[in-house]
């Protein structure tokens, strides 16, 4: 078996069991990593029997449950009720370390609650946040949070800005991350009372704050790291991935209706479309819980499995846990271990 074990909550997405199962084959022959498939095994066998190649034997595993969460499910509820959920199990398998990383096409909700739960949140971390790898036109920002905590004090974004600078160090190799807070005005008077308060906390925080920094500004690359509350920051993800694919559709289009232009045209709008595409990112890393997991979009495509398996296999051998405690620590005497 591999050293690095992934286990995959075979049950989680809109194309479920189909895609998790051909992303997790994808990923068990290119990226030498072993795989541990989390669901209905006979749904998984099934799957597993018409793909060719198959991949080898010993790098793929099955853990049998009968039970999964729905993407319209309540969390909380489903997850009180259905003791042995996937996307549970896959989350137990990493907290107990019998895989290295955990990562979930599902329920977005479920998934975070299901790490909560097994894996606890690190010393210094009230909630968790979703950080995502945005391209700029300088480079990539890790953006946070995207969808975790919607609800957030001002002592949760600071939370999230150490997160964020930890996960810069190992992820983009920076070596004093920039950090910027998402706001509507460059003045720091400007916004509500959180981030008009988060804003005083940063500024005094040690890090490397530029301040605020507006949604054109973030895409120009004028921070490393970009941090706001989980609703802002899920809205503000859609309303950018859905512009891109609009973007790609109208290029696309305009230059697919001039006769010869199609096939001049193609490899620079792939090559576009690989640099903004969500799909090719594969999925985010869910940063404050005591371990590795990794959330992938519910439309995700085997490729976007096998990225997001990567990116937990990387964040495996990065240490990103070490890194995100040692940034922690001057913040581990405000909130208890393990706390919820």
């Amino acid at each position: 078996m591999s050293k690095i074990c992934i286990a995959v909550d075979a049950m989680g997405g809109d194309f479920a069991p189909r895609v998790p199962v051909e992303g997790a084959c994808l990923a068990a022959r290119s990226l030498g990593v072993s795989i541990t498939l989390v669901g209905k095994a006979s749904l998984i066998r099934k799957e597993l029997e018409r793909i060719q190649p198959a991949p080898p034997d010993e790098k793929v595993s099955l853990v049998d449950t009968p039970e999964w969460i729905e993407m319209g499910e309540s969390p909380a509820t489903a997850l009180r009720t259905k003791k042995s959920a996937s996307v549970l199990l896959a989350a137990g398998l990493a907290a107990k370390g019998k895989a290295q990383a955990m990562v979930s096409a599902g329920n977005s909700g479920a998934a975070m609650v299901a790490a909560m739960r097994k894996m606890r949140t690190l010393p210094g971390v009230e909630r968790p946040a979703i950080a995502i790898v945005m391209p700029n036109k300088t480079g990539q920002t890790i953006f946070l949070d995207a969808g975790a905590t919607v609800d957030c004090r001002p002592q949760n974004l600071l939370q999230f800005a150490h997160m964020g600078v930890a996960y810069a160090l190992c992820r983009l190799g920076v070596e004093k991350p920039r950090v910027g807070l998402l706001g509507i005005g460059e003045e720091p008077t400007k916004g509500n009372s959180l981030t008009r308060e988060a804003h005083q906390l940063l500024r005094k925080s040690g890090l490397n704050f530029v301040g605020n920094v507006e949604p054109n500004e973030m895409m120009e690359g004028v921070a490393d790291v970009v941090v706001c509350d989980g609703f802002v920051g899920n809205i503000a993800l859609k309303t950018m991935e859905g512009f891109a694919e609009f973007a790609l559709q109208v290029f696309a289009g305009q230059f697919g209706s001039e006769e010869g232009a199609s096939a001049e045209m193609q490899p620079h709008i792939e090559a576009a479309k690989r640099h903004i595409d969500w799909a090719e990112y594969g999925g985010a890393l869910l940063l404050g819980v005591n371990g590795l997991c990794v959330i992938s979009h519910g439309r995700s495509t085997p490729t976007a499995i096998a990225r997001a398996i990567q990116l937990g296999k990387e964040a495996s051998e990065k240490q990103v846990i070490t890194s995100l405690s040692r940034h922690l620590l001057p913040l581990q005497g405000e909130v208890p271990a393990g706390k919820k």
